[in-house]
């Protein structure tokens, strides 16, 4: 009796740890769960630009834009900016392949071509504020104008923040590699939001 006691505990210990590891191992396994959460954030912060969107189109549906205050319909600058934003979410892209591979240099090259073309983009946008003749609190379309551009803008500054910390993570030796990489994945996953809200706004407020 006393010796099936003490195999009966033997093979609950035994059960408790294959269990436990098969835990571990399961939760190692899905790190999806993060980005699945990410996904939901940016389904949050795109329902955002989809009200801030209905809003312009409501407006713009019963009022006229103030003669004065059209961005000119000069195409060069913004064109520029959206050919540069495309380009960066191109340029990214590679950075995930490259670390499935252990590629952490490829990761730096990739995300920091990816950085430049958005700091440009961002003093892009900066320079055309500076050009335009109308302020934020002109018309309803001006103010429209400035709170959609801001907002993606702040974004942008948002995206380039994470793309900096995945450059400086980056640095420490084994931080990122194929089995652990959601700081670069997300960060991808977000600059891609960010470019596809950007081909929306380019849409609505310069060819519209």
């Amino acid at each position: 009796m006393q010796g099936s006691t003490v195999d009966t505990s033997e093979s609950q210990v035994l059960v408790t740890a294959e269990s436990q590891a098969h835990g571990h191992d399961d939760h190692e396994e899905h790190p999806d769960f993060r980005i699945f959460g990410m996904i939901l954030f940016l389904i949050a912060e795109g329902m955002i630009f989809l009200g801030l969107f209905a809003a312009y189109l409501t407006f713009r549906s019963v009022n006229a834009i103030p003669a004065d205050q059209i961005p000119e319909r000069e195409l060069l600058l913004p064109g520029i900016n959206t050919i540069l934003l495309v380009a960066s979410s191109f340029l990214i892209h590679p950075a995930e392949d490259a670390i499935k591979e252990n590629d952490v240099k490829a990761v730096r090259k990739w995300f920091g071509l990816a950085a430049v073309l958005g700091v440009i983009f961002i003093f892009g946008q900066g320079y055309e504020y500076s050009q335009l003749t109308f302020g934020l609190r002109d018309s309803l379309f001006a103010s429209t104008f400035y709170i959609l551009t801001g907002f993606h803008g702040l974004h942008v500054m948002l995206g380039l923040g994470a793309i900096f910390a995945v450059l400086w993570r980056s640095r420490e030796p084994g931080h990122y590699s194929a089995e652990s990489h959601f700081g670069i994945a997300a960060a991808e996953l977000y600059w891609h939001f960010v470019d596809v809200v950007w081909i929306v706004l380019f849409l609505l407020l310069y060819l519209l």
